[in-house]
């Protein structure tokens, strides 16, 4: 279990495709797991920042209005934090454009899915969905729920006891649909650029997500992206080593940009992930750098 942080700026409620929660809910929960200072940066939408912070507001909670926008670098797929952006709709017509994909590409996924010796049919998919789209992860729980698949070899790492079981079905995703990976299908993001640009605009400021996830082997890319107006870097993450925070904690004091922690909580999708947990040792010095940059 990580150190608990009373700092969480990165969780999902239910308007992400693999989130649970409602807005209400998720501030009530961390309200309970002691966060003071929170953030719902669903994928690519805003449509959780007005409810959760006039909830927080009123439980005496400081709440920072967030996004989570999909966007490539050097042809590397990216997760762009937004933090302090007003709730412009411009941010929902990306996260429409980006579903509308999404849904195009839902019965190719199942296709290269069954391709890998399942039998998978698309009401089992539907069960799971709200609005047609098939997620990597949905296809690792109807698969790890489907009893003819109890034995299949395939899926063992990701059944109890197995080296993938942690969060079986995030995991399944990072195994079988994340870039490079057989179930892949490419969706049309916008550049870094255009990303940073955007969140500027709306008064934001944009910052790496999980960087140990993303830029796996190409580290050095952070310091590029600064260069091209990158605030910042969470470097404390639920998926990060203890090696790889230190890394982005010491690089982000390096090049004196902004900082901050996120859990990633999205519910059932990563069950081990805990609001709070994200390996923030000191978060006074964090919230003392929240200040600095004007977020709170």
């Amino acid at each position: 279990m990580m150190t608990k942080s009373y700092i969480d700026l990165h969780m999902h409620s239910m308007y992400s495709d693999d989130g649970e929660y409602t807005p209400t809910q998720l501030v009530d929960m961390c309200h309970e797991a002691g966060v003071k200072i929170m953030a719902i940066a669903d994928h690519n939408w805003v449509k959780a920042n007005e409810e959760a912070k006039k909830h927080a507001d009123e439980l005496g909670m400081t709440y920072i209005p967030a996004i989570e926008i999909d966007c490539t670098y050097k042809g590397v797929n990216l997760h762009v934090l937004g933090y302090g952006i007003d709730n412009q709709e411009v941010f929902n017509q990306l996260g429409e454009d980006i579903e509308k994909q999404e849904l195009a590409y839902s019965m190719k996924k199942l296709e290269l899915t069954n391709a890998l010796g399942f039998d998978l049919k698309k009401e089992q998919l539907d069960a799971l969905s709200t609005n047609g789209v098939y997620t990597g992860e949905m296809f690792g729980e109807a698969l790890l729920n489907d009893s003819r698949y109890d034995d299949h070899e395939l899926l063992k790492p990701y059944r109890q006891g197995g080296e993938r079981s942690d969060n079986p079905y995030v995991n399944f995703y990072w195994d079988y649909y994340a870039q490079g990976k057989p179930c892949y299908t490419e969706i049309h993001f916008p550049t870094l650029e255009e990303t940073i640009q955007l969140i500027h605009q709306h008064g934001g400021v944009g910052l790496l997500a999980h960087p140990g996830n993303n830029l796996k082997g190409q580290f050095e890319l952070f310091d590029e992206m600064v260069a091209l107006g990158l605030d910042g870097v969470e470097c404390f993450s639920s998926y990060h080593t203890t090696e790889t925070n230190e890394y982005f904690y010491n690089k982000a004091k390096e090049l004196n940009v902004l900082y901050t922690c996120g859990s990633d909580f999205h519910g059932k999708t990563k069950p081990s992930i805990h609001l709070g947990e994200n390996g923030c040792l000191n978060p006074q010095e964090m919230e003392d750098c929240l200040k600095a940059h004007h977020l709170i």
